[in-house]
């Protein structure tokens, strides 16, 4: 139980770290600006997915090798 509270935790930060970076990128100089909601659909995947990869390796690193105590 613990462990999956903190898992969702950890992804929900990365999730927004990774869509506050994502939203840096300037989608308009290789996507059609006429269609944001598409461009919109687009950060919140990638954001998604960096988000996934991120909290991940996160994970992996400490509570899988006995940091996270």
């Amino acid at each position: 139980m613990t462990y999956s509270v903190l898992k969702y935790i950890v992804f929900l930060m990365c999730f927004g770290l990774s869509f506050y970076a994502v939203s840096s990128i300037q989608f308009d100089r290789f996507c059609s600006v006429r269609q944001p909601r598409k461009v919109i659909v687009l950060m919140f995947l990638l954001s998604f997915a960096l988000a996934y990869i991120s909290s991940q390796a996160i994970l992996d690193l400490t509570i899988f090798n006995g940091f996270g105590g």
